[in-house]
């Protein structure tokens, strides 16, 4: 039972991932300007913020270009997160921007104790 735990909070880590990709695109293409900037921020950002995440934390680390570990891998998905939080709550609501930032934490908590 704890292992289909455990494996459903990987699911849910991967899912989150793409929550933030969705989110930062979603935010790029409600953006109050033009059609071009609209397509550029909405296609670019999913861009950056998957390339960051390959860099540095693709894998648990594992795939990274430039493995992050211990605080400044856990500085750096507090920031990854926090910007898809952020997208959401500028080109959404409060509500879905807070959902998200609570997944993650939960999801965060139990990688930590569980030690994935």
């Amino acid at each position: 039972m704890l292992a289909l735990a455990k494996n459903a909070n990987l699911a849910v880590m991967f899912f989150l991932e793409l929550g933030v990709l969705i989110s930062v695109g979603y935010w790029g293409f409600t953006l109050d300007s033009n059609w071009a900037v609209r397509i550029i921020a909405g296609l670019g950002a999913p861009i950056a913020m998957a390339t960051l995440w390959g860099l540095f934390a693709a894998g648990g680390g594992d795939n990274a270009t430039f493995a992050l570990h211990g605080v400044a891998r856990a500085a750096f998905e507090i920031a990854w997160f926090g910007v898809a939080a952020l997208a959401l709550h500028a080109s959404a609501s409060l509500a879905p921007a807070l959902i998200l930032a609570a997944v993650y934490a939960v999801n965060a908590i139990l990688r930590l104790t569980w030690k994935q």
